[in-house]
């Protein structure tokens, strides 16, 4: 299996992590009966871990479709070689890293991260271009 499809297997395994993980913050902070409810009305706004980790998951959509796109034309279309391999990777392990480093609250470093995880995005949508 291509590299550029495991990559884009694992973010997808990413993303449901981000989702539980926020999820789950946001039931500890707002409790399970405003979970399990119809949530009609306001909505207390998180706060702490369990706000960092809801625009974690937010930064993480914004980027993926992009991701999942380039990864999977890179493939389809024959193009893959160690360049998209190492950009698929790249991409990967930098949004592995950006959660962390978000959830703690580590403003540079997790700019830094998120560099990373573009130029990875944007190495692959280069090959397509």
């Amino acid at each position: 299996m291509p590299m550029e499809l495991k990559m884009l297997g694992w973010s997808i395994l990413l993303g449901v992590a981000h989702l539980l993980l926020a999820a789950a913050l946001s039931t500890a902070q707002r409790g399970l009966a405003w979970n399990a409810s119809n949530r009609d009305g306001d909505t207390p706004p998180l706060t702490g871990a369990a706000a960092r980790a809801e625009r974690a998951f937010r930064n993480f959509l914004e980027t993926f479709p992009f991701f999942a796109a380039a990864a999977l034309a890179v493939v389809a279309l024959g193009l893959g070689d160690a360049r998209t391999a190492l950009a698929a990777q790249a991409y990967f392990w930098a949004r592995v890293a950006y959660l962390p480093v978000y959830l703690i609250g580590v403003p540079y470093l997790r700019s830094a991260i998120w560099v990373v995880s573009l130029w990875g995005l944007l190495r692959l949508a280069w090959t397509l271009v």
